[in-house]
């Protein structure tokens, strides 16, 4: 019980505590708790113009002619390994997406390892080999890394975390405040994937599934994209708190309306059933190797063209646009024509799954 919690009050800080003031697991979901707890926690301490401007990525200002892109990320999904990856594949691909989503050319990453005494080292290794080869897919350097062992029960199995550094390009100028009414918002391909392969992976449930999680490096579906379009607004991976969550974001960070279509919104047909089942909304479930893509929408076309000749981007399809009113909302136009507000998902739905 909350009332049992020991206190908590720090002498050194003068803000006082109350029986609400602890930590949840829904602080943990990517959503409204979590915002609220950066904001209040955070962001008052560690301000500045990189960190502010509230993308997965901070940008870091070079004497030289280019940008650097930085990004970190801890994983600690359960269970360690799922349909179509691993919390290894997973630790590389999130961080390389995330330096990515500025448009940056990745150029290396560390790694850190918290492991539990008496896990497995052939489980280890496993998990080693599959970041190596998650790394040399991406075209991507492990530079550098740090280990450290905790007492049995003190941790759960293994944690990674990454970090990653890449180069922005000179006059590349994306981020998550730049989305303009007139432009298109895309999506890379099927929703909530990794999400619910992860959930029933766990055997809790006793669904049998043959849903797969999306998990991928999409530093080369970008590489391509900007090659040819280099007019791209936002580029953002949907991961916790899944599609609405992000778009939410951007919305806010652009202060503008974006308007999605139902209908047009691509899902797995065994997605779609297993979070009607269960009670999800697939548009809140994490996405692990999709982006959402926001540019004119003169480009839209080209854009998918590109997008579908990827393996990643096969099933890209253009979901909405972007509007002036009303503003920082997101709406779901509904399959019968109506207009629904997808709001930021507040608790935890899916513990544990990145």
């Amino acid at each position: 019980m909350i009332n049992d919690l020991p206190n908590l009050t720090n002498p050194v800080c003068a803000v006082p505590h109350s029986h609400n003031d602890y930590i949840v697991m829904g602080h943990g979901s990517g959503g409204g708790m979590t915002h609220n707890l950066i904001q209040k926690v955070f962001a008052p301490h560690f301000t500045n113009s990189s960190l502010d401007a509230n993308n997965d990525f901070g940008i870091v200002e070079n004497t030289g002619k280019n940008r650097l892109a930085i990004s970190t990320d801890a994983h600690i999904v359960s269970p360690l390994f799922f349909p179509g990856g691993d919390i290894g594949r997973l630790a590389v691909c999130g961080t390389v997406n995330d330096v990515s989503m500025s448009g940056a050319e990745v150029i290396g990453l560390t790694a850190s390892f918290i492991i539990e005494e008496g896990f497995p080292i052939k489980d280890l290794e496993r998990i080693a080999i599959s970041m190596s080869i998650a790394a040399k897919e991406a075209g991507v350097k492990i530079v550098s890394g740090d280990t450290k062992v905790v007492e049995r029960g003190k941790a759960d199995g293994v944690f990674i975390s990454t970090s990653g550094i890449g180069y922005i390009p000179e006059g590349t100028d994306i981020g998550g405040a730049n989305a303009k009414p007139g432009d298109a918002v895309i999506i890379s391909g099927t929703v909530g994937d990794h999400g619910m392969a992860v959930l029933t992976a766990r055997g809790d449930l006793g669904l049998e599934t043959q849903i797969r999680s999306d998990v991928a490096p999409l530093n080369g579906l970008i590489h391509s994209l900007l090659l040819e379009i280099p007019d791209v607004h936002v580029l953002r991976d949907p991961t916790r708190g899944g599609l609405a969550t992000t778009l939410n974001e951007i919305a806010t960070q652009s202060e503008v309306n974006i308007t999605i279509n139902e209908a047009s919104i691509p899902l797995n047909p065994e997605v779609s059933s297993t979070c009607e089942l269960l009670g999800f909304d697939p548009l809140y479930v994490a996405n692990e190797g999709k982006l959402i893509l926001i540019l004119p929408d003169t480009m839209a076309e080209k854009a998918l063209r590109i997008l579908k000749n990827h393996q990643y981007g096969r099933e890209a399809v253009k979901i909405g646009m972007v509007l002036p009113d009303p503003q920082k909302r997101v709406l779901l136009r509904t399959r019968i024509g109506s207009n629904r507000i997808l709001d930021v998902m507040t608790g935890e739905m899916l513990p544990r799954i990145c």
